[in-house]
């Protein structure tokens, strides 16, 4: 394969029930996007329908500040002017943004905690697919905690902190370690019959854009 992966399956977008909104202020929001969503618009017209655009129905000024896995739901930031999202972006660049995930992976064995400290690169031949590669790829580092086990399901629900911002880090990683996540399509096990990718934006912490000293904490459960 030369070109790369094609999609798994056709674009099928939730339904449009409104944003979802956690904060709102004169510079920026916040959404709870749900899975299956993109976060901008891809290629083609069956590919139009995204967070981007929901917003920008009702924010028609709302620009971006990072992105989203289309299977991963929860925290989506939008500036609401291009020097916010300018400040925000190199925010997240500078890693001065605390990122929280929740995520069930499967497996019962994982330690209480751990650090992930494994290079990713572009596994080329099956783009958009990454792999961990320790001679050329990029430094990725992901710290988790343990917070429940199902023993039944051989499942362990975990808290993820990304300190680096790699595409697929968190699925990648946990897929290197031996514990992919739930209902992952593109690392998990073949086998796996889950309704979503089990991975969930739940938290952001970040001095506030515009308002030197004010941090802003957000939070939003995940819906499993």
């Amino acid at each position: 394969m030369t070109g790369g992966l094609a999609r798994l399956s056709a674009y099928q977008p939730p339904i449009d029930a409104g944003l979802q909104l956690v904060y709102q202020d004169e510079h920026f929001i916040a959404i709870d996007k749900p899975a299956g969503l993109l976060s901008v618009p891809g290629r083609g017209e069956d590919l139009q329908d995204c967070a981007l655009h929901r917003v920008q129905q009702r924010f028609p000024q709302a620009l971006l500040v990072h992105r989203l896995d289309e299977a991963t739901s929860g925290l989506l930031l939008f500036a609401l002017s291009p020097q916010v999202q300018k400040t925000l972006s190199a925010a997240f660049e500078a890693r001065q943004v605390q990122k929280i995930y929740h995520a069930w992976a499967h497996g019962t064995d994982l330690p209480l905690q751990g650090v992930i400290d494994a290079p990713i690169a572009v596994d080329w031949p099956n783009r958009p697919l990454r792999k961990i590669d320790f001679e050329s790829g990029q430094s990725a580092i992901t710290h988790f905690q343990t917070l429940s086990k199902n023993e039944l399901l051989a499942q362990s629900l975990c808290r993820l902190e990304p300190q680096t911002g790699r595409t697929h880090q968190l699925r990648v990683h946990l897929q290197h370690i031996g514990h992919p996540i739930i209902g992952d399509k593109l690392y998990g096990l073949p086998q796996s019959d889950a309704p979503r990718l089990m991975l969930h934006a739940s938290g952001l912490k970040f001095v506030h854009p515009h308002e030197a000293g004010k941090l802003i904490e957000l939070t939003c459960p995940p819906p499993f």
